[in-house]
């Protein structure tokens, strides 16, 4: 796949799309929840466009079938035979002419003989019109006519050949064949020299002034590519119309273009030039016919027309295939904005643009980063997802709540310790002023030049780096403490569980990171072992297909977590959808179904322990198994913890509101 940039046309749209990274984040939120990494995630984003409050923005996949469907409406449109079919009937029109003359003649003896010579002709439209070029024609108009045909078809064959380069050719005289000829051997002289190594940025630019009328038809090619690219693609869209016909409607068109260019010098220079051509571009796929063209249609077209809509259908296929972006390197770059815009109209190339900017707009955010060839969520990037979450549930968790109010700002800071560090993006910017001034002064001695003892004089400005930066660090005293168990096991996303689930996490992160920064908030997931997931590892943390539910390890994990901050309000929230079914035999989990009593004993006692430091226990018990609530609803009442049986579309808000509630009292 190529790609050309070109200068300013006044045809571009100098404005961006406006795509937001929050709305890229809300789009991309669900796959990143349901385990796909941020690179796979904008792939589908892609795919399926955004859903904009403003306006829908078309996706690769939209954008593929709408050209497919108008690849499909130009097919009927034009037949390959058109062209034989156009000469065979201006050759009857022209041969009526003459037959009306002939029974008009003063020689009946004369007409009879003319007319069987032209009872003799040849069917082919070929072989008929090489034989009437020897004809004596009785009746002028007719030989007019006849000549005035030839004079076209040789315009034909020139410009299905060689496209916009013979426009500016005048009536295709000898002196306009050898100057045909002399510029491809130019050209053919100009690949040569480069193919040997040598530049032909001088020779080009001197081709572009001799050929300056034949070069106007061109697209203004800057360099030689351009004019290659040119020129192949309009050679290799007539060989594709070429390999489209059958064997003996080749061997019509091809004896057509000899008897019409009969110079064997101009044959040389186009045989040369296209081996070149087709070693240069193989990817036009030159002895390839049109897929789905069929030999006739609602027009017949002449031969350059119909060309032209060959190299339509292939500008058609191109899109689609870089619009698939299913080969090496693919890029959005590789569609082709002049044709999209051709085929479909502007806003199908706004629709690219807009999807051209998604990326860029996350990573200019701060939100995703390359990493490595692929794209990874920043820290950033995961707090405004869980932002973007914890929006999604908050009116449902803080309606009708007197009172409740989410903080838009960090919150406060803890105490000063004394201590400085270098700044680091992300960090709350609380400068300690005097040592980024003199981090920034001592810089700025440093890089004065020794060229005396004498002092160097005081500056007038500070001019300060980001480098400078020095961070005032402060102690963080916790005020509560949760835990979230989240159940990872394989019944969660069996039943829909598991996205809800991440999700309320994401939300209550963000939540607690960014209305009450004094508090802990830790997350442990769970199956066959409990484990502590960090919040930048939530999107790649997935359920996991193994055997086992094991409350025990999560309250054992939680209940050492909890104690580093043994002067916090404390509290353990837990989502699953069962009940326990595994326990720790030593290091080694084991499980049994139905559950083995030993495992709701461990669990209990682990729960026990949990609670009985103080810790509140908190149930969120999802769709669940018949007769799977009763060992967790009795756990939960012996320990003087709360059982919650929220509707899955719920789920989030009940945990926010109840948390909510219990920091507000």
């Amino acid at each position: 796949m190529r790609v050309r940039y070109n200068r300013w046309s006044g045809s571009q749209d100098p404005f961006p799309a406006d795509v937001s990274p929050d709305a890229v984040l809300e789009e991309i939120s669900e796959d990143l929840l349901s385990g796909y990494d941020a690179d796979a995630a904008l792939q589908r984003l892609l795919r399926r466009g955004l859903g904009q409050r403003q306006g829908r923005v078309m996706g690769l996949d939209d954008l593929r079938q709408r050209i497919e469907q108008a690849r499909q409406r130009e097919l009927g449109r034009m037949g390959l035979e058109g062209p034989l079919q156009q000469v065979a009937q201006r050759l009857a029109e022209i041969e009526s002419l003459e037959r009306t003359a002939l029974q008009l003649a003063d020689d009946p003896a004369q007409a009879d003989r003319h007319g069987e010579q032209l009872d003799a002709l040849p069917t082919d439209p070929a072989a008929r019109l090489s034989a009437l070029n020897d004809y004596q024609w009785y009746d002028e108009g007719a030989a007019a006519a006849f000549r005035e045909l030839l004079e076209q078809l040789r315009r034909d064959v020139a410009e299905a050949t060689f496209g916009r380069l013979a426009s500016a050719l005048g009536s295709l005289s000898a002196e306009d064949l050898q100057r045909t000829q002399d510029l491809l051997a130019d050209v053919n002289a100009m690949v040569a020299k480069r193919e040997r190594g040598e530049d032909v940025t001088a020779d080009f630019a001197a081709f572009k002034q001799r050929y300056a009328d034949l070069m106007a038809g061109l697209a203004n090619p800057e360099t030689l590519d351009d004019l290659l690219e040119e020129l192949a693609r309009r050679m290799a869209a007539m060989s594709q119309m070429m390999a489209g016909l059958d064997a003996d409607q080749r061997a019509q068109l091809a004896q057509l273009s000899s008897e019409l260019l009969a110079d064997l010098d101009l044959s040389f220079q186009t045989e040369q030039l296209t081996r070149s051509l087709q070693r240069l571009y193989p990817e036009l796929g030159w002895d390839e016919s049109v897929s789905g063209a069929m030999p006739g249609g609602q027009e017949s077209g002449s031969l350059p027309a119909t060309v032209d809509w060959v190299e339509h259908l292939r500008s058609y296929e191109d899109l689609g295939a870089a619009l698939h972006q299913d080969y090496p390197g693919a890029r959005l770059e590789d569609v082709d904005e002049d044709a999209l815009r051709r085929a479909l109209g502007d806003d199908a190339v706004h629709d690219l643009r807009a999807l051209r900017e998604v990326e860029r707009v996350l990573e200019e955010a701060g939100a995703a980063s390359r990493q490595q060839g692929r794209l990874e969520l920043t820290p950033r990037g995961i707090r405004k997802l869980g932002e973007r979450s914890l929006a999604r549930i908050y009116d449902r968790a803080v309606t009708g709540a007197p009172g409740s109010h989410r903080a838009s700002g960090s919150g406060g800071d803890g105490e000063l310790t004394g201590a400085t560090r270098p700044y680091r993006f992300g960090d709350p910017f609380r400068l300690d002023v005097g040592r980024t001034i003199g981090n920034a002064l001592r810089r700025g001695t440093s890089s004065t030049p020794a060229t005396s003892s004498a002092a160097p004089p005081a500056p007038s400005r500070v001019r300060l780096r980001p480098d400078d930066f020095e961070l005032a660090e402060a102690e963080r005293r916790v005020r509560a403490a949760t835990v979230l168990l989240l159940d990872m096991s394989f019944s969660m996303p069996l039943r829909g569980n598991w996205v809800p689930a991440k999700r309320l996490a994401l939300a209550l992160h963000s939540l607690i990171d960014g209305s009450f920064p004094e508090d802990r908030f830790d997350v442990v997931g769970f199956s066959d072992y409990a484990r502590r997931v960090q919040p930048r590892d939530l999107f790649a943390t997935g359920w996991e297909r193994v055997q086992g539910t094991n409350m025990q390890h999560a309250f054992m994990l939680a209940r050492r977590l909890l104690g580093a901050h043994p002067d916090a309000e404390q509290q353990v929230i837990m989502v699953t959808d069962g009940e326990p079914t595994a326990h720790l035999e030593g290091d080694t989990p084991s499980f049994e179904w139905p559950p083995h009593p030993r495992t709701l004993q461990l669990t209990m006692m682990e729960a026990r322990r949990l609670t009985g430091s103080g810790t509140t226990l908190n149930v969120f018990l999802l769709d669940h198994e018949p007769g799977a609530a009763a060992f967790i609803e009795h756990m939960v009442s012996s320990v003087g913890g709360r059982i919650f049986y929220p509707d899955l579309d719920d789920l989030g808000s009940v945990v926010v509101h109840d948390f909510l509630h219990r920091r507000s009292h």
